[in-house]
């Protein structure tokens, strides 16, 4: 009897499962459809109290206490509270923000001061001689701030990009997300079994490939982080051992009045062994390791809502 009602329960949700995905899918292109026509500081702003006071009934927001008080165990409670309001608020405002990805990123050379993106020191030059150098580059970022800004500055100055994205589950979703991160993003690489093979071939070709490590990847090779054992997507590295790329860090960091700073770190220069190859984990520490360090800086802008430790 238990196994007729496991069973006719299994196939009842297979048959609901399409349907409300559908209806999930349309709200979701629907919001992102109607944000675009009002104003995106406005928006954004109202975003944020929106997860900040929905946030902390959710379960995500035990997980992110729970993560924030292990990795800053001197901190106190009510600082670990206010970090997560500002988590909450953080994500709600990259909600907002994703609906104007066709001209968030607003920053002019001849006149750096009058946009919402600023450069940090030494970004600008190290930006121009990656963009003329004629090779590839492998650029790493993390969930931080708005962490879909970082794959705007390439194509808008000209240099060859494309990015690692992981796809939603939901089909329409899916199709409305890609729809607008087309418009100025480069070339769009979804994880897919031949995905490392398109960016072994895009490195080759010039191009600068991006993407985010800084989630759990069960699969993934073992790195300390916030002094715990992580695991994380080695592919990175295993592009750098295969191809002579230099390996960069980009971050944005969130400032007041809806402005961003974009900083464009030095060379991580890999770890190699004794034959001479890089070093697949050590690498992935060396990167973990500064992508610690923003976190540590801002960490009410960083995504602790997920379980980076298993």
């Amino acid at each position: 009897m238990l196994r007729l009602f496991l069973r006719t329960r299994a196939l009842l949700r297979d048959a609901i499962k399409p349907a409300v995905e559908a209806v999930v899918g349309a709200l979701v292109v629907g919001l992102l459809s109607a944000t675009r026509y009002f104003d995106a500081e406005r928006t954004a702003n109202a975003f944020a109290r929106i997860t900040r006071t929905i946030g902390p009934y959710l379960s995500e927001h035990k997980i992110g206490r729970t993560n924030l008080t292990a990795a800053f165990p001197e901190k106190s409670a009510d600082e670990i509270e206010a970090i997560l309001r500002g988590v909450w608020e953080n994500l709600g405002r990259v909600g907002a923000e994703f609906a104007h990805l066709d001209h968030i990123w607003d920053f002019d050379p001849d006149y750096p001061g009058r946009g919402r993106i600023e450069l940090a020191p030494g970004t600008r030059e190290l930006f121009d001689k990656l963009r003329t150098d004629g090779k590839g580059a492998l650029i790493f970022a993390s969930h931080l701030a708005n962490w879909e800004l970082p794959a705007l500055a390439a194509p808008a100055y000209g240099m060859p990009s494309a990015v690692l994205f992981r796809r939603p589950n939901i089909a329409a979703a899916d199709r409305a997300i890609q729809n607008m991160r087309a418009v100025n993003m480069g070339t769009m690489i979804a994880t897919t079994a031949d995905a490392p093979l398109r960016l072994a071939h895009a490195l080759d070709d010039g191009v600068h490939v991006g993407m985010l490590v800084d989630q759990h990847f069960s699969r993934g090779v073992d790195v300390t982080f916030f002094g715990r054992k992580a695991k994380t997507n080695p592919l990175l590295a295993r592009l750098a051992r295969q191809i002579d790329a230099p390996i960069h860090g980009v971050r944005i960091i969130r400032l007041p009045g809806y402005r961003f700073r974009a900083e464009l770190c030095d060379e991580v220069i890999p770890p190699r062994d004794a034959s001479g190859k890089v070093d697949v984990q050590g690498t992935m520490q060396a990167v973990t390791s500064v992508i610690e360090g923003w976190v540590r800086e801002h960490p009410e802008q960083w995504l602790w809502l997920h379980r980076r430790w298993r």
